[in-house]
């Protein structure tokens, strides 16, 4: 039983650090589009204000909610492969 505890903390601990650096990179990424549309368009306002605004939406797109699937996709084949593993 504690072999599976500390599995799950430093499982845990990797999928932090992973989705860490994902969410970071995808809001790097989004911010460099969104300075490319400000320079390419006719955009009025102040510029700084419009990508914070930009990046805020993004922060409720789907996009960035599909990041969680870092930590859903492994700990559902750990499980599947547990449950194959004893039961077949």
């Amino acid at each position: 039983m504690f072999a599976l505890f500390r599995l799950s903390v430093i499982a845990f601990i990797v999928l932090t650090v992973i989705y860490v650096c994902l969410l970071l990179y995808s809001r790097q990424v989004q911010r460099e589009k969104l300075e490319i549309d400000w320079d390419a368009g006719s955009k009025t306002g102040d510029r700084d204000q419009w990508i914070e605004h930009g990046l805020r939406n993004y922060e409720k797109s789907l996009r960035q909610k599909l990041l969680l699937g870092v930590y859903i996709v492994p700990v559902t084949l750990v499980i599947i492969l547990i449950y194959f593993v004893n039961f077949y």
